[in-house]
């Protein structure tokens, strides 16, 4: 049975519906008292930090530092990551060369390899790039390998034989083909990299979020930890609908539309 996934007015209803039932069963087990305010927060007091946090002047230029982390450590990884997994996924050579490279680094915990990335890298912003960079960079090689391979084959053939050249093909048939795929695999890695991001604030940082979280722990104000996982999600949602809305843009062909 063909199933629809909700659109439009109807899609937004339901995602508001949802949203406030979660708030509802936070209300609901903090004011109750059916959980310590030690462990979770009333609602009230968690917006109220919202409000002390910008008035230390912390809330926007904590929020700064780690987008700007996330994006710069991102974008290395988007930058390099994608046309070695058109070349993986296109050239037997470099396929049998690089993705057990590949394949073998993205195994690799990528929170063992903080003390390696505090001592080649300090404790600056490029520490931070380097452990982002590391979380995203090999799953995404080989998920925009799957992405092309994932192209039908016969249009390849069918390019060469109306005398496409091999650059014609990539450029003409094979981009296009996985870019709708391509989209989807840069969208969840950008999801990763916020994770990765908070690990690293959490072990070596003196701003951003994940910096405010672990601060925030060791004088037990569950608030704001609770305030920056909001901030945290607030982010990575926005960061969901604009690629969403830049997939439907620069890949109108696409049937995920």
């Amino acid at each position: 049975m063909k199933q629809t996934i909700p659109t439009g007015r109807k899609g937004a209803w339901l995602a508001a519906a949802s949203l406030f039932a979660v708030v509802g069963v936070w209300a609901a087990l903090a004011y109750t008292g059916s959980v310590k305010p030690l462990f979770l927060p009333p609602p009230h007091k968690v917006f109220l930090s919202f409000g002390e946090m910008y008035n230390e002047g912390i809330l926007f230029s904590y929020t700064w530092d780690s987008v700007y982390r996330v994006m710069v450590g991102w974008s290395l990884a988007t930058v390099i990551g994608v046309p070695l997994g058109l070349l993986i996924a296109t050239s037997r050579r470099a396929s049998h060369m690089v993705a057990p490279v590949m394949e073998f680094a993205r195994y690799l915990p990528v929170v063992a390899l903080v003390p390696l990335t505090l001592l080649y890298f300090g404790i600056g912003d490029a520490q931070k790039f380097a452990i982002i960079f590391l979380g995203t960079f090999f799953q995404l090689v080989l998920m925009v390998a799957d992405s092309v391979a994932n192209v039908p084959g016969d249009l390849s053939r069918a390019a060469a034989t109306l005398g496409a050249n091999r650059m014609q093909t990539y450029r003409l048939v094979l981009f296009p083909g996985a870019l709708p795929g391509i989209m989807d695999d840069l969208r969840i890695t950008v999801g990763w990299a916020w994770t990765y991001l908070v690990v690293a604030e959490l072990v070596a940082a003196n701003s951003g979020l994940g910096y405010m979280i672990l601060r925030a722990q060791r004088f037990l104000a569950i608030d704001r930890i609770f305030a920056g996982l909001i901030i945290i999600g607030v982010l990575g949602l926005l960061t969901d609908y604009l690629f969403k809305l830049l997939a439907r843009i620069i890949t109108p062909w696409s049937e995920k539309r």
